[in-house]
């Protein structure tokens, strides 16, 4: 199986597919918005892993360090996303992307890894009870449910940054902090923009795009984080019938 994956590299990543949109002959544009964000950070040890097909079956993950995430630790690994759909599943891909990352981790000296989770799986973020087979246990909180999970070596910790539990701002209309890190975002933000000015709903985007600002967020964020009436909402990418359902709060 090792023989079927393949890593992202400076050399390849024009070439490459990076498996939650599936690259046809057309450019998308949530694609190579990824594809240029992925060109820094994979000098900064960013690591997509993935099936050598066009599939969705990969691992991302970076130090923790580098990111763009308000989680800090030393020496730690985060990952972003671990996904296996359709077809693929049950057939090993998880756990042999998974130990990969494990053993990469070791290799390299990290104290451990860390991913964001919640009490109530989110539809956005990796599967946590998958995670939790290889010894991930909660290693801090929110008052709101989502918790950081961790696969210690060393018996260091990681943590949410202090700003991340205030899930507040000033802003009251509905707010958006994104980055991206992730191809389905630049179709959501223009869904989004779309659906308020047709419905003259105030709307602000606040693009994250520096480790500074991310590191500094009022909130959990894998690269997405909704707030309305200056209160934190969620993680989840959001459609317009979640849209409408925040509107209705």
């Amino acid at each position: 199986m090792k023989n079927e994956f393949i890593n992202l590299t400076p050399d390849n990543l024009a070439a490459e597919h990076l498996c939650c949109i599936i690259r046809s002959k057309k450019l998308h544009p949530g694609v190579e918005a990824k594809r240029q964000w992925l060109v820094d950070r994979l000098n900064e040890g960013h690591v997509f892993r993935k099936l050598n097909a066009k599939a969705t079956v990969f691992i991302e993950y970076a130090p923790l360090k580098t990111a763009w995430v308000p989680i800090v630790g030393d020496n730690y690994y985060y990952i972003y996303c671990l996904w296996v759909l359709g077809e693929y599943k049950g057939k090993g891909y998880g756990k042999a992307l998974m130990e990969y990352c494990i053993a990469d981790a070791k290799e390299k000296g990290k104290s451990g890894i860390c991913m964001l989770g919640s009490k109530k799986q989110k539809n956005w973020l990796s599967n946590q009870e998958f995670a939790n087979k290889y010894g991930f246990e909660v290693v801090d909180t929110t008052d709101d449910g989502y918790e950081l999970l961790a696969l210690s070596f060393d018996g260091t910790t990681p943590e949410f940054t202090k700003n991340t539990k205030i899930h507040k701002i000033e802003k009251k209309e509905l707010t958006v902090y994104y980055s991206m890190q992730c191809p389905f975002i630049y179709q959501k933000i223009n869904e989004i923009k779309q659906y308020c000015e047709t419905n003259n709903i105030p709307l602000s985007l606040v693009k994250v795009d520096t480790l500074e600002k991310a590191k500094e967020l009022p909130c959990v964020f894998n690269n997405w984080g909704t707030f309305y009436k200056g209160e934190f909402v969620t993680v989840n990418l959001l459609d317009v019938n979640a849209i409408e359902k925040i509107l209705k709060k």
